[in-house]
């Protein structure tokens, strides 16, 4: 079997992540520079870089691989802080990481992905799926709640995860604001390892649909990226669907779920000022993700055709959405996106589904 690779020359990260990996117990094999560590690169089942070692990776151009995890000390330590995460997101971008650990704050949710490695069996990972819009109000929300209320209509687990602090809450779109359960706040005080299904159970839910949401008593407070890691990998463990949706302007929390996701779909009203906006947020989002989709949303006043869009964004379409005059009126009532089954919404959110291979034999 091989062991995890972890590539650093700091000798104390290196002390807290073998004490981490004795626990259970875990072997790793260890390397202080990029060549030494080049022959087991592809084949070991996850990869860790130090942060003193990622800059040398990524001048040593290592083969790009999945499993890629920046560690580093957390705050409180030197060279910790705004600053630093700044730096951290540059270094991760440029080794291909999927996420960056701060030790300790990160122990658990290493500790979690190393216990993976000692089970004798893969187990199931759900698809994780991010939406944003093209511009405000382009309809992001409402898309990524018709997905996972789909996936549950077709028998599916769905978790709905809102990583827009500034959107009111994902909850309210679907019409759950007053049902209890954990939201972001709850998970972000969280430490040590998260159970996937005792987390799932704590979300507020109604059938195969669960959602973790913003809390509008602290709003704008940031989502912390370790959080989002938690969630996003104990979501995928223990449903068949993650939709994320995302805000325009990214954050650290953001970037984690763009570099998780299995396809990532924009939603642009068919208008210029929208296509220009779109243009824009784009160009943010494509350098952490080949997964880019398109998705139109009509009525297109100028007449503007989705074959236009696309070619002036550079995006595959994921579909295209048809105006739904009653949809605004069912939302304010409080009924969830999609929840019928019927109309243009459910249609899209089924095909794009089905593209995932998770709708198969699901009639339209």
């Amino acid at each position: 079997m091989h062991r995890p690779l972890f590539v650093t020359d700091d000798h104390e990260l290196l002390d807290d992540v073998l004490n981490l990996a004795a626990v259970l117990p875990l072997d790793l094999d260890v390397e202080s520079g990029p060549e030494s560590a080049r022959s087991r690169y592809t084949s070991a089942p996850i990869v860790l870089i130090g942060e003193g070692s990622a800059t040398a990776c990524a001048r040593a151009r290592l083969p790009h691989r999945s499993d890629v995890f920046l560690l580093s000390h957390g705050p409180g330590h030197h060279g910790s802080g705004h600053h630093g995460m700044d730096r951290l997101t540059m270094l991760a971008d440029a080794i291909g990481a999927d996420h960056i650990v701060q030790i300790p704050d990160g122990a658990g949710w290493l500790l979690d992905r190393f216990a993976r490695l000692t089970g004798p069996v893969a187990e199931h990972r759900g698809r994780i799926l991010a939406v944003l819009g093209g511009r405000g109000g382009a309809g992001a929300s409402v898309l990524a709640a018709g997905l996972a209320v789909t996936a549950g209509n077709v028998g599916l687990r769905s978790l709905l995860v809102d990583a827009d602090p500034l959107g009111g809450g994902v909850d309210l779109v679907l019409g759950w604001e007053d049902l209890a359960g954990l939201r972001w706040p709850g998970l972000a005080e969280a430490t040590g390892v998260v159970d996937p299904p005792a987390m799932v159970d704590a979300l507020p839910s109604r059938g195969d649909v669960a959602v973790l949401s913003c809390d509008r008593e602290a709003p704008g407070a940031g989502l912390p990226s370790d959080a989002m890691a938690a969630a996003l990998d104990a979501g995928s463990r223990g449903r068949d669907l993650v939709v994320a949706d995302l805000p325009r302007r990214l954050d650290d929390a953001a970037v984690l779920a763009l570099r998780a996701a299995d396809r990532v779909l924009l939603i642009v009203p068919a208008e210029l000022r929208a296509c220009v906006a779109a243009a824009r947020v784009a160009a943010t989002v494509t350098p952490h993700t080949d997964a880019l989709h398109l998705v139109v949303r009509g009525p297109a006043p100028g007449r503007l055709r989705t074959r236009q869009i696309s070619r002036s964004l550079g995006l595959p379409v994921a579909g295209t959405l048809r105006a739904e005059t009653d949809l605004p009126r069912r939302l304010e009532r409080g009924a969830p996106p999609a929840g019928t089954g019927r109309g243009p919404l459910a249609a899209l959110c089924r095909r794009i589904l089905g593209d995932l291979g998770l709708a198969t034999g699901v009639a339209a």
